[in-house]
This record gives structure tokens, C-alpha cells and sequence, in this order.
């Protein structure tokens, strides 16, 4: 009989370490899958601030070349050019990524 005892208390504590292990790997998963959301929405935040920059440098350098004392230099041209094959290449590539997240 003590035997038996002995062997449901042990499969009693195994059963409660592996009930408790369980919940702390769900912890971890659930406190993971947070931080990844939380990194996904600082990104896309991120990404959201560049485009309103690069949006206002070009309106921004557009609005001085209209003015005809603003003595524009080939800089601001030149900027304005790079301007534009940056917003282009980083649409591109989320096009990219999206295309890959799809297929």
C-alpha cells in the first residue's frame, strides 16, 4: 500500500512541475509575441515618419525653387533628386516585401 502511495505523490508533483512549466512557457510565448507586435508597430511608426520627412523636404524644396529671389544652387536640385530615387527605392523595396510575404 505504501508503495502506492508513494508512486501517486510522485506522479502528483510530476504532474504540477509539468503544469507549471507549461504556464511559464506560456508566459514567455505570450510576453515574446507582445514584443514582437510592439517592434512591428515601432516600425511601420518609423517607416510612417521617414515618408512625412522625405514628403516635407520635397514640398519644402519645391516651394523655395518657385521663389524667384531664393537663388536656388544646383544643390537643392540635386537633393530634390535624391530625394525622390530614395522614396522610390523604399517603396520598391516594401513592394518587394510584400510580394514575399504573399507568395
Amino acid at each position: 500500500m505504501d508503495v502506492i502511495a508513494i508512486g501517486m505523490i510522485q506522479a502528483l508533483v510530476t504532474a504540477m512541475g509539468i503544469w507549471f512549466l507549461q504556464q511559464s512557457l506560456s508566459k514567455r510565448e505570450k510576453a515574446a509575441q507582445r514584443r514582437e507586435q510592439e517592434r512591428e508597430e515601432m516600425e511601420y511608426k518609423l517607416l510612417t515618419a521617414v515618408n512625412a520627412s522625405i514628403a516635407l523636404g520635397e514640398a519644402t524644396a519645391k516651394a523655395v525653387q518657385r521663389i524667384p529671389d531664393a537663388h536656388c544652387n544646383g544643390d537643392m536640385t540635386e537633393a530634390l533628386c535624391y530625394t525622390t530615387t530614395v522614396k522610390h527605392d523604399l517603396k520598391n523595396f516594401l513592394h518587394r516585401k510584400a510580394v514575399e510575404k504573399i507568395v
